[in-house]
């Protein structure tokens, strides 16, 4: 928290090694807080039928960063949270390890965890983060490519039925 009391967000990064979950999450502590909410992102060993071996995610890290900090910011001033980071890894991952982390602290949990949703889910549509499955049987293939080139739209976060 600032002196002036407002709200403090801590960066967005685009990271190689393993993502610093403690790292993140300290960075979010802060007494007028009650409310805390994450959430975790790893690879998983399937996607529609097939056995996954590992991923490679590709990002144009500039604009990705810059729009990641940007819907940090909108979730902070439509949440009212007071802190919120996010990490996505890039590069090579194995079954099993974290790809996506964010971190939401409020003064209540429902901030947080609202916050904590909007921002996964425009991060997921919004972000030039492309990520290339490679299978067990040796054939590969880049998930999602579609949304790349589809024009950007609202999403109604926090409502029942809406997509994750």
């Amino acid at each position: 928290m600032s002196a002036a009391g407002t709200p403090v967000t801590a960066p967005f990064g685009l990271v190689r090694a393993p993502i610093d979950v403690a790292a993140l999450r300290a960075a979010l502590a802060d007494p007028a807080c009650g409310g805390y909410a994450a959430f975790e992102g790893w690879v998983r060993d399937h996607n529609e039928g097939q056995r996954v071996r590992h991923l490679e995610y590709e990002a144009y890290e500039p604009l990705a960063v810059r729009e990641a900090e940007r819907i940090i910011a909108e979730a902070v001033a439509r949440f009212g949270v007071r802190h919120a980071a996010g990490a996505h890894r890039v590069g090579d991952l194995r079954v099993g390890e974290l790809a996506v982390w964010v971190g939401v602290s409020a003064p209540h949990r429902d901030e947080a965890f609202r916050a904590c949703r909007y921002i996964i889910d425009e991060i997921k549509h919004r972000l030039p983060i492309w990520k290339k499955e490679h299978y067990l049987n040796g054939d590969s293939g880049w998930v999602n490519c579609e949304r790349c080139a589809a024009a950007p739209h609202e999403h109604e976060h926090g409502q029942p039925g809406a997509s994750t």
